[in-house]
């Protein structure tokens, strides 16, 4: 199996014919359209569903699936993510970065010395952060915006940090 990106959750059915209220984790909700194939996991299990229709509801999105045509089959789904295969993301516009993308990415200071490695790119209420294992072994969370971050470069799979003193030690 690919590795699969979640681009939304599924909290609830909505009324009796089958709908569910989806929140939207993704940067690129356009992806929800009728006729867009997605996989559905919870836990070990997995299917593929095909969006029937779309409509928006809030702040989330009201979706039907097909062969999911009433309230029972709809409260089967609930609390499953929607996802997609890494190869079926949407291409990274310029200046965006997946988490998948960045992780294992070298991190470095301004002068080449090596600070660790990227596990993963965390959203929290703060904004996004690095999640670096430094050299010493211990996971830090760095923010991911200039100053900080002065430089990404895809190319040689490296980002260049520029953090305050202490930040690494926390």
């Amino acid at each position: 199996m690919p590795e699969l990106l979640v681009v939304g959750q599924i909290r609830r059915p909505h009324g009796l014919a089958g709908e569910l209220s989806i929140e939207v984790v993704t940067d690129f909700p356009g992806r929800f359209q009728p006729g867009a194939v997605l996989r559905w996991r919870l836990g070990a299990a997995q299917k593929t569903l095909t969006i029937a229709s779309v409509r928006p509801h809030a702040a989330r999105l009201l979706l039907r699936f097909e062969g999911v045509a009433d309230v029972d089959a709809a409260r089967a789904l609930q609390g499953g993510d929607l996802c997609v295969p890494v190869g079926d993301a949407f291409p990274a516009p310029d200046g965006f970065f997946y988490g998948h993308e960045i992780r294992d990415w070298l991190c470095e200071d301004v002068r080449g010395n090596r600070l660790g490695r990227v596990e993963g790119l965390e959203q929290t209420p703060a904004g996004a952060m690095l999640s670096v294992e430094t050299r010493a072994g211990k996971v830090v969370l760095v923010p991911f915006a200039h100053p900080i971050v002065v430089r990404v470069d895809r190319a040689t799979r490296r980002i260049v940090l520029d953090p305050p003193e202490g930040l690494l030690d926390l």
